[in-house]
């Protein structure tokens, strides 16, 4: 399976092996030159000791040894957190529950296959595969094919799924922050229910949580989130208006939480896991939320953010985000002209790569430029 031929920057010949791993399962592959070697498998990530889950993670890189008939030249991969991602030693997980007290698994594994082993969180590898390969070249791409002379360089990438998480790639480098928890976007405060998190009002939990409360039904009742969207478009039966309203409070939810974030990061967003499948249904709320106006003390509206938000998935916002504009300007006391656009814009996109090829191909990337290869 091809990744993508974008990211053929990165030509080295060194042949990195994966793994996107996850509460419920470990998904193991080999990638040389942005080109997964092999068809990517799946192990279980349950087990009755912490031994036994470490030693599934051993076989599963002895495994992928064994499909590509080569050996690793470093090993790269995601793990969820909290964790000491730069020293490699994972932290108490919730859906890990033998992981307590911390794991060095980075000493582990490199003891074990004798390289070098980088580890990083989803989101942050989701974010570089993204930035490397995905939706910002091409953005960048479109913008230059309608001569418009502005670039983008920052993108904040989110993941909604399980969990809700977060990477931010700033000038071609990954924010990794002092204590490895940059792009944490999941503790940010839930503007629905402000005594919890954003994860609570975006994840999978909470779209089953909404549309249960909605339809009068139990918990357990809930349909699957697909189910769910599949309802709200009309094309399966079942509560449209619960269903509608468990993707608004996704939608309200999440429109907070990335103009809190992207003010700071200003430049684009991407937006991948299991529940962006469903963005007809919730990304034309989502950026119609972005640009509504904040209301000041005096009942003056004002702008929500300083830039302004487009749809991505749409046609016509993509035109209208990448077309030239803007005007050439005089300089004081001299016949010279510079370039001026006042226009501030931020794009909202769905993954370009698929969630899991984005967080391959930002694995390898990420592990040829800490060997420096």
């Amino acid at each position: 399976m091809s990744i993508s031929s974008a990211s053929s920057g990165f030509d080295s010949q060194a042949t990195i092996f994966v793994l996107d791993a996850g509460g419920t399962g470990f998904t193991f592959s080999a990638v040389k030159n942005a080109q997964e070697q092999i068809q990517p498998f799946t192990l279980a990530a349950s087990g009755d000791t912490l031994e036994a889950v470490l030693q599934k993670i051993i076989k599963g890189f002895e495994k992928t040894m064994e499909l590509c008939q080569c050996k690793p030249t470093a090993i790269s991969f995601c793990f969820p957190g909290p964790a000491d991602y730069i020293n490699g030693i994972i932290g108490d997980l919730e859906n890990l529950p033998h992981f307590r007290g911390g794991v060095p698994l980075k000493a582990m594994l490199e003891a074990h296959f004798k390289v070098p082993v980088f580890i990083n969180n989803d989101g942050d590898l989701f974010a570089y595969g993204e930035a490397l390969a995905g939706l910002l070249p091409e953005i960048n791409r479109l913008l230059e094919q309608q001569g418009n002379p502005k670039r983008y360089n920052n993108l904040l990438g989110l993941t909604l799924g399980t969990g809700f998480g977060g990477g931010i790639m700033t000038e071609g480098r990954l924010l990794r922050g002092d204590n490895s928890a940059g792009g944490e976007i999941n503790r940010m405060r839930n503007f629905l229910i402000p005594a919890t998190s954003a994860e609570d009002s975006i994840s999978i939990r909470a779209v089953k949580r909404v549309f249960a409360k909605a339809a009068g039904i139990d918990f357990a009742a809930s349909p699957t989130p697909f189910d769910i969207y599949e309802i709200a478009m009309g094309r399966r039966e079942g509560n449209r208006a619960a269903a509608l309203e468990a993707w608004d409070q996704l939608a309200i939810a999440l429109a907070d939480t990335i103009a809190n974030a992207i003010s700071l990061v200003d430049g684009l967003v991407v937006i991948g896991g299991g529940l962006s499948g469903a963005w007809p249904v919730f990304m034309p709320r989502l950026v119609e939320l972005l640009n509504k106006p904040f209301v000041d003390l005096n009942g003056k509206a004002f702008p929500r953010m300083e830039i302004d938000a487009f749809n991505l998935q749409n046609e016509t916002d993509i035109v209208k985000f990448t077309e030239k504009s803007g005007q050439m300007i005089r300089v004081p006391f001299s016949e010279k002209k510079v370039w001026y656009d006042p226009a501030k814009k931020t794009g909202i996109g769905i993954s370009r790569l698929g969630t899991t090829s984005a967080v391959a191909v930002g694995a390898y990337a990420y592990a040829i430029d800490q060997l420096k290869l």
